[in-house]
């Protein structure tokens, strides 16, 4: 069962993995980045409980956070141009 389920997050990550490269707009490429993170948070998990050792999923949960904050800096990037700037400038004072 867990071949099964492992062997079908690899293809939908092929697929995602696909819309990342050919995405129409930025916004695509990084939702399609997002969901191949999570679909690795998942691959993980279902790999330690495959070898026995579910202790993995605490490295996936990590992996998901990383991969969460990864996305906001990215989308914040794109926002702002700058990762640094908050909801106001300097010079607004």
């Amino acid at each position: 069962m867990f071949i099964v389920a492992t062997l079908a997050i690899l293809v939908t990550m092929c697929i995602t993995l696909a819309r990342a490269l050919l995405g129409p707009t930025i916004f695509d490429r990084i939702l399609a980045v997002n969901s191949f993170g999570t679909k690795t948070v998942l691959l993980i998990a279902v790999y330690g409980f495959l070898t026995g050792r579910p202790d993995f999923v605490d490295i996936a949960l990590v992996y998901s956070l990383i991969n969460y904050i990864g996305t906001i800096a990215v989308l914040k990037f794109f926002e702002y141009d700058d990762l640094g700037s908050g909801a106001y400038q300097e010079d607004d004072f």
